[in-house]
């Protein structure tokens, strides 16, 4: 018996299914895109926020200010820089923007390298600067966050002392 050579092929119901979404598709590719839209305005506000955060920590016009200051000298290159700044970081949880300013002088930037030189420090270096803008300890090499948290209160209470 020889063979067909007929062709299995789609009934036009299933052609036109699948040329024209039914409406169970269509919403479920609309919740797929509100999803992606949501998804993206979120890690863009954060994305927004992050640069934010990072422009203000940058802005060393901020010191003398009426607040205290803590400044790293930080060269994001350096993995001990990253080390302090993350100490740093978990030692001023306790305070807030109202005790002390947190700023990072950069010294792969202009005004970082230019501060830097200008208080003769290297990289992996905290000042901690008074209300009026004057030094009042120079903490180089990585310190302990609990080291940090005691020099950081001694520095806000110069302001409230």
């Amino acid at each position: 018996m020889p063979k067909s050579k007929k062709r299995n092929r789609k009934p036009a119901a299933d052609v036109q299914a699948v040329q024209d979404p039914s409406k169970r598709n269509t919403l479920r590719m609309l919740g797929t895109g509100a999803l992606a839209t949501a998804g993206l305005g979120g890690a863009a506000w954060f994305g927004v926020s992050a640069v934010r955060a990072t422009a203000a920590e940058m802005d060393l016009t901020r010191i003398g200010q009426g607040k205290p200051t803590v400044v790293q000298v930080h060269d994001p290159q350096c993995a001990l820089c990253t080390q302090l700044q993350r100490e740093a970081r978990k030692a001023l949880k306790c305070f807030g923007e109202c005790d002390l300013v947190y700023l990072v002088a950069n010294v792969r930037g202009d005004e970082g390298r230019s501060f830097a030189a200008r208080h003769g420090v290297p990289h992996v270096t905290l000042l901690l600067i008074d209300a009026q803008g004057e030094i009042q300890s120079v903490l180089n090499g990585v310190r302990d966050s609990d080291d940090l948290k005691l020099a950081f209160q001694d520095l806000a209470q110069v302001m409230n002392g």
